[in-house]
């Protein structure tokens, strides 16, 4: 009689071929394993709260050695002048002004138009603008380098930033190769085009912060925000533009093979295909 007692059914083992395999969602893992929309975007808001923060202790660094302090307070002394030599202040509000009566108006409109003939005056006053989108360029040109090149390419590899590192993702090419640090360094010197996209960005928080930028400029920064959205929610890889002009995707770190170069990835693929086809005799 058969003792099926004695029979040990051995169940198939999966190989570590079939085992690198699968990766979300079941996913065969040499296929691109993009990472959720919900991680992309606590990703980003973190390293968007961190650059906030170096940024502005880059600018404080900066304010002290360009002696920005020195400047504006030369130019509150000429301000002090004019409001003393006319019995005035500057900094009535709208509604403090528009109480006024005809005759302090007047003065008011003479301290203005005296104010702005000054000559030195009006150096002062180029001094401090310039001064101001120089700091803001270079503390965000400083702090953009320092979390999205050095960090993701010299600390953490595999193009994570903290945020990135934190919440498991990481930045590939397009291919499954790993981004190489000179391609990253060219990339960002292309993008940054010699401060010429931080000095946009600086000029526009610049006219955010002074009230400047009107409905025009608000509708342009909508325009660029709603184009970001659609590109990451309409492409295949969902990248945003900078991923797009760099060929590079962002994935999830626990599944997404990542490999060295085009040829070990196809080495590692014929690797696993033979192993699969011995294991299960095809």
């Amino acid at each position: 009689m058969y003792d099926c007692a004695a029979h040990v059914y051995a169940a198939p083992v999966l190989t570590k071929a079939a085992a690198f395999r699968r990766g979300n969602g079941g996913k065969p893992m040499f296929d691109l394993q993009k990472a959720s929309m919900l991680k992309r975007a606590s990703a980003w808001l973190l390293d968007v709260i961190l650059l906030s923060v170096l940024a502005t202790g880059f600018a404080l660094l900066l304010s002290a050695a360009f002696g920005y302090d020195n400047y504006n307070d030369n130019l509150q002394r000429y301000y002090t002048e004019y409001e003393q030599l006319y019995g005035i202040d500057f900094n009535i509000s709208d509604e403090e002004y528009l109480a006024l009566g005809e005759e302090d108006r007047l003065r008011y409109a003479d301290a203005y138009a005296k104010l702005n003939d000054d000559a030195d005056v009006s150096r002062a006053f180029s001094i401090i603008i310039q001064l101001s989108l120089a700091i803001m360029s270079l503390s965000v040109l400083l702090a953009y380098m320092a979390l999205e090149f050095a960090i993701p390419v010299l600390w953490f590899k595999n193009g994570q930033t903290i945020g990135k590192k934190i919440f498991g993702l990481a930045v590939m090419r397009t291919d499954s190769v790993r981004v190489k640090p000179i391609a990253m360094l060219m990339f960002h010197y292309l993008f940054i085009q010699k401060f010429r996209i931080i000095r946009i960005n600086a000029l526009i928080i610049f006219l955010i912060l002074f009230g400047s930028l009107g409905t025009v400029g608000l509708i342009m920064l909508a325009a660029l925000a709603l184009l970001q959205i659609v590109l990451i929610a309409a492409t295949h890889t969902n990248s945003a533009i900078h991923d797009i002009l760099a060929q590079t995707v962002v994935v999830d770190m626990e599944s997404q093979m990542i490999f060295d170069s085009a040829r070990e990835r196809e080495a590692r693929r014929r690797e696993y295909a033979e192993a699969d086809s011995a294991r299960w005799g095809q």
